[in-house]
């Protein structure tokens, strides 16, 4: 047996992801949160009063390599005063590739993404990102970790992370989620979700949209 999906490569020259788990210093993730690559997908349709609450996907990731460059910014002092520029190291990864799944409204994505109403962006605002949409038949047996990012309770392959899954609109709240990720490519086989032709894993992650974060879900 198999099921129709829409798969989604995304890739970007060089990209960032802050852990916004440590925000007196730049600490780089690994992947991008589920958050992220939500918002992404929502650029492509116009905002998220145009996607679906129940909106879900999966996804995995990898990168050619990392570093660390040097960027100024300006931290806010007491009562919103602008400060003096400073120096701070950035971690980046480089030649990054991102695989997303999605198994709902199929049609509706794919003409979004071949023409996408905002620019698409993967991380920070200045790193444009150009995704290729193309169907595919999932088998619904369970694959291999691979560089999948998958919930902590599928697998312990891999970094445990907490990560952000859904932001409310105003930014006031966060629903975070534990998950494992594995950026040299698990071989260890899951118990549950689909798989691609190859076999690698396909495990859809929980909802991203912001009323998940607003509900306190």
């Amino acid at each position: 047996m198999s099921r129709r999906a829409l798969e989604v490569t995304v890739t970007a020259p060089v990209a960032s992801f802050r852990n916004p788990l440590y925000p007196w210093e730049q600490v780089g993730l690994p992947c991008p949160p589920p958050a992220t690559v939500g918002g992404m997908l929502a650029a492509a349709v116009g905002g998220w009063h145009r996607v679906d609450p129940a909106f879900g996907f999966a996804m995995a990731f990898r990168a050619e390599a990392s570093g660390i460059d040097v960027e100024t910014y300006r931290p806010l002092a007491r009562g919103g005063r602008r400060t003096e520029a400073t120096p701070m190291d950035r971690p980046y990864l480089w030649g990054v590739e991102l695989t997303v799944w999605l198994l709902e409204d199929c049609e509706k994505w794919f003409r979004a993404l071949r023409r996408p109403v905002w620019p698409l962006k993967l991380g920070r605002s200045q790193d444009l990102a150009v995704a290729r949409p193309r169907f595919v038949d999932l088998a619904e047996t369970p694959g291999t970790q691979g560089h999948a990012l998958v919930p902590e309770q599928i697998s312990a392959a891999g970094t445990l992370l907490r990560l952000p899954s859904a932001i409310s609109l105003d930014r006031a709240r966060t629903r975070w989620g534990s998950f494992c990720y594995d950026a040299t490519g698990s071989t260890d086989a899951l118990a549950s979700g689909l798989s691609t032709e190859d076999g690698r894993a396909v495990v859809l992650l929980e909802e991203v949209h912001p009323t998940r974060a607003q509900e306190g879900a």
